[in-house]
């Protein structure tokens, strides 16, 4: 294929074609299909500020008629065009200030779609080798404002006196290749065929919208393979594979193209594993993202293969990226929990005081319960009394035992942040590395990379666990500890909150150990573990308590986390 479009995102195959110069941007297929798809838009909206220009030319023609004048702009000057243009086109040439908006207006609508390019190691005579692939992402941007400068002086009759370089060629480019993993008699052989994305390029800011803009439910585990539904429909050239480590598991994530924005992101969470790393390697994880079959989300752990599997169907219900991350989480923790593990849905942070001292504090909750709020209000609240800080994990970890002590791990290098009870400047902050989703609506988003993987991964003894209360309006003090393992585990377990919007739940909600993403699967041996760890944490007299967030009490979204760090803060001093 040389280019998939809709009118949400293009994708364009570098390696088939690739335009090296204005006139060859003019001449192609898929500028003569989006800009055939913006003029009927016009027509659809009854867009009356462009309506009076198309109506001067034959409707099936205007599109036709407007390019062959932009490429003639392009060896003229607007007067020789105005000499040697036909009726029709003189008619429109009059027009020169209104055909100089809607090039403006064309020009912001190829902007608002998600524009991606792929380019393939074996690479074609007109395309673009591998060796040139983060080179071509620049040059295609250039070629496209060119395209777009030029036409647009020509119309003006003048230079421009500020011109502005914005990202308008590809928001992101993919370098793919094969990984080979399976054995041809292995039930997963038909995933081979599917291209694996070596290398990925990033043009910030990075800004997706998705069909929704909140998770609902969780993932039930099944016990016939789900494979079996979707390898015979399977189209390998619909897929791309995206090789990560969640936490300590190699996962191999298939993710359907329709879905891009989301294959992209995973990047900014998820450890980056080269396919010269995994050649040969099955995966301890698979998820196929956007399969052809009708039905649930659900995951299977293949005893015989030691692989832990989850799908999700191809619909516009799975279309936010919650659905992405939390089944790779899901099954992530499933796999901990089989091995032994407690995995944590909260927040760790490791704080370096001034003097030295590290104290590593871990604040669980489930979604919108205000731990990463609290961690983001205690960074920039404490300022200079802390040295360094860093987070482990800000959505998931796993708690491990280790030599007599309680161990935390993270699962991701990156964060999943709700921007809307962020201060007002984060976003800013963090623009030329975060990837935005839905940034105009309730529960906008980002995704941030916070941490290498060393780091999550080096293993931080545990100094201090929290739960997160985000719905007492009173409390005695923003941190209260407990005197026991049973009073403590009470809290945990119950995993209460008020939902914030994050996802479809409303009110006060429980969920066991506030964590829908493999404990609630597996909670009888997750019950045998939690024992294990709090009965550890207490005889090495760790404290335990409660983090008065105050998140969801009205009023108080930004002063809850704010006093609630302030007390984390004096007492971590303290200790």
């Amino acid at each position: 294929m040389e280019y998939i479009y809709n009118e949400k995102q293009v994708v364009i195959n570098f390696s088939e074609n690739f335009c090296k110069n204005e006139v060859e941007v003019l001449n192609s297929d898929c500028f003569s299909e989006v800009f055939t798809k913006y003029i009927d838009n016009l027509y659809k909206t009854e867009n009356q500020a462009f309506l009076p220009l198309l109506d001067l030319m034959p409707r099936k023609k205007v599109a036709k008629i407007l390019i062959r004048l932009f490429k003639l702009l392009f060896c003229l000057s607007f007067k020789d065009l105005e000499a040697t243009s036909n009726e029709i086109e003189k008619s429109v040439l009059e027009k020169r200030y209104k055909l100089y908006d809607l090039v403006q207006d064309f020009y912001n609508y190829w902007r608002r779609i998600e524009r991606y390019s792929v380019v393939l190691s074996r690479a074609t005579k007109d395309g673009v080798e591998s060796s040139s692939f983060i080179q071509a992402q620049s040059e295609f941007n250039n070629i496209v404002l060119s395209t777009y400068r030029t036409i647009s002086e020509k119309l003006y009759g003048e230079k421009f006196p500020i011109y502005r370089q914005l990202p308008a060629g590809v928001n992101a480019s993919l370098l793919l290749s094969k990984n080979e993993w399976m054995p041809k008699e292995s039930k997963y052989a038909f995933l081979a065929k599917c291209e694996a994305i070596e290398q990925i390029v990033i043009r910030p800011p990075f800004i997706s919208y998705s069909a929704k803009n909140k998770r609902t439910g969780t993932y039930p585990e099944v016990f016939t393979n789900p494979i079996e539904k979707v390898k015979d429909k399977f189209e390998p050239k619909s897929y791309y594979c995206y090789a990560a480590k969640v936490g300590s598991a190699l996962a191999y994530i298939y993710f359907h193209r329709d879905y891009m924005a989301h294959g992209i992101t995973i990047g900014n969470l998820f450890e980056f594993v080269p396919l010269n790393a995994c050649k040969n390697k099955k995966p301890d994880l698979l998820y196929i993202f956007g399969a052809d079959y009708e039905g649930e989300s659900e995951f299977y752990y293949d005893k015989e293969d030691d692989i832990y599997v989850g799908i999700a169907p191809h619909n516009s219900s799975i279309d936010y990226f919650g659905y992405m991350k939390k089944m790779l989480l899901t099954l992530y923790n499933t796999k901990m929990i089989d091995q032994g593990n407690l995995p944590i849905h909260g927040a760790c942070v490791k704080i370096t005081m001034k003097d030295g001292t590290k104290k590593n504090i871990v604040i669980m909750g489930d979604s919108g319960a205000g731990k990463s709020e609290s961690l983001e209000a205690l960074s920039e609240m404490a300022g200079d009394n802390i040295s360094a800080q860093l987070t482990i994990f800000d959505d998931m970890g796993t708690f491990k035992i280790e030599n007599d002590e309680v161990i935390a791990y993270g699962t991701e290098i990156g964060a999943f942040v709700r921007l809307d009870d962020m201060t007002s400047g984060y976003a800013y902050r963090e623009m030329d590395r975060a990837i935005f989703m839905n940034p105009d609506k309730v529960n906008s988003r980002l995704v941030i990379p916070c941490a290498t993987y060393g780091q999550i991964m080096a293993g931080s003894k545990v100094d201090m666990y929290l739960y997160a209360n985000n719905y007492d309006e009173e409390c005695e003090s923003e941190v209260e500890f407990y005197n026991n393992a049973d009073e403590a585990k009470k809290i945990f377990i119950r995993g209460a909150r008020r939902a914030k919007g994050t996802t479809q739940e409303v009110g006060m909600t429980e969920s066991f150990f506030a964590n829908p993403f493999g404990p609630v699967q597996r909670e009888e041996q997750t019950r045998v573990i939690i024992d294990k760890v709090f009965k550890k944490l207490f005889e090495n007299n760790i404290p335990v308590g409660v983090l008065h967030t105050r998140l969801a009490v009205p009023g108080m979204e930004h002063d809850g986390p704010a006093l609630a760090a302030k007390k984390l803060f004096e007492l971590i001093e303290s200790k």
